[in-house]
Formats: structure tokens, sequence, C-alpha cells
């Protein structure tokens, strides 16, 4: 264990680094005056940061990203809800068939996505609109929120529910004030989990993408490819700050623990 020890931190330390140095020098780079990519050597400046201001393109991107995101999330967590409470709760014929099939999107390349969508709704007359993006990110996106609501509700207490009934409260009661709240807190993570996953995506999202309704990982995407300048360092800054803040907030409200994985480590 002693000597162990020393090599399992010196190894978390590189692992750590590893991970960090490229947001490092992204946000680094961010700040060089120059315009190319390049780190600044003698003075940091704000001038990609303003320079923002000058692509709506990408502000509007950024707002069509937090509400795809946010509605899509919320109708993941509306089919995974009752979805995680039949697979907890019941033993019925195909459950392990079902359950593979509902986090099956894990397991598929999200180019082969990609491209099966963009045939679908071009046959079905919904290419290039948001409909068709919301509903490829629902099923892109739901095995996450299911895993974690699902864990919520295999490991909730019946006890309190039974009690509830023999209270004589309805079903919807029990539902409202007893299960719901026992099971929040995979709810919360499940959709935290989800909308970063949806704000993030970009391998399927550019083959559903059209002029209007981009997304910003698109809008990026598609910026880098004709400009070599430090626009698209400084937008990542930006979003990278955004997430800080919103992890520090979610940890001052709910616990980062108990977001990510759905339960408090409080009561050991």
């Amino acid at each position: 264990m002693s000597r162990n020890g020393p090599l399992a931190l010196i190894f978390h330390t590189l692992f750590v680094i590893f991970m960090v140095a490229p947001i490092v020098v992204v946000c680094l780079v961010a700040f060089t005056p120059e315009g190319f990519l390049s780190m600044p050597t003698h003075t940091l400046s704000l001038r990609w940061f303003r320079a923002i201001g000058r692509y709506p393109e990408f502000v509007n991107a950024f707002w069509m990203s937090i509400g795809l995101g946010a509605l899509s999330s919320t109708l993941c967590l509306l089919i995974a809800v009752p979805a995680s409470l039949a697979l907890a709760r019941h033993e019925f014929p195909g459950k392990a068939g079902l359950s593979a099939f509902l986090l099956s999107p894990l397991m598929i390349p999200h180019v082969v996505l990609g491209i099966a969508f963009l045939r679908f709704f071009t046959q079905a007359g919904l290419s290039g609109t948001f409909p068709a993006l919301l509903i490829a990110h629902v099923i892109v996106i739901f095995p996450f929120a299911l895993r974690l609501t699902l864990s919520s509700a295999t490991g909730m207490d019946r006890a309190l529910e039974q009690a509830a009934v023999s209270l004589g409260a309805s079903d919807w009661t029990v539902f409202r004030r007893v299960t719901l709240p026992l099971i929040m807190p995979g709810l919360i993570s499940g959709w935290a989990l989800a909308f970063i996953q949806s704000f993030d995506e970009v391998t399927m999202s550019i083959f559903l993408a059209a002029p209007g309704i981009e997304t910003l990982p698109v809008r990026m995407f598609l910026y880098i490819q004709d400009n070599i300048d430090p626009l698209v360092t400084s937008v990542s800054a930006s979003v990278i700050a955004i997430t800080l803040l919103a992890l520090v907030a979610l940890n001052r409200m709910f616990g980062l623990e108990r977001v990510l994985t759905g339960h408090s480590d409080r009561s050991r």
C-alpha cells in the first residue's frame, strides 16, 4: 500500500493534467491579440471575445443549443419516468430485450445515426426542420436520462408508497407526493446529463442542421472549415466559463455528487 500510494498519486495527477491541459490551452489561446491561433506571449487581449458580438450566428446558435437541450431533456424525462418505474418494479416477458432496445442508441455510432436520420426525415418531408432535430436528439440522449432515473427507481423504498396508500392517498397523490420526490435526485441528474449530451452533440446534428437551426457545436465546426482565427477559441472559453458557473450553482443547490450520480454520500 505504501509503495503503491505515491505511484497512484502520480498517475492520478498525470491523468488530470492530460484531461485538463487541452481546456487550459484553448482558454489561453482565446486571449491572444494575434489574428491567428497562438499562445499570448507578451500581453493578454479581449479582442476575440469582443469579436463574438460581430457574429450573431454564434449567439443565435448558442440559444438554439440551450433551447434544444432543455426541450429534448425534458421530453426524455417524460418518457424515462414511466419506463424506469416499469422496468424497476415489474417482471414481464421481454424485459431484458426492452431495456436493451431503450439503451441501444449508446451502441450505435453517431455518424450512422446521422445518416439514418437524414434519410428517414428526408423521406418523411421533415429534413432541415427543428422537429426532426428535436426527435433525433431525444432518441440519442434518452439512454442517459433513463439510466440515472432507473437507478433512483430501483433503489427506492416502496414501503413509503404502501404507507401512503394505506392512509387513503390516491395513485396520483402517491406519485406526486411520495414517488416523485424519492426519485428526484435521479431526475435532476438524468436531466442534467441528457442536457449536456444534447448541447455537445455535433456528429449526428451536422447531418440534420440547416440554416436557422444550427446548434453551437455545428456552427463552430462549420466556421473552422473556412477560418483559422482564434474566434472559435473565445467562443469555447465562454462556454467553458458558463459551464463552470453552472456547476458551481448546481453544487450549491444540490451537490455535484447528487447531480452526477443520482444519490448523495452524506449518509455514510
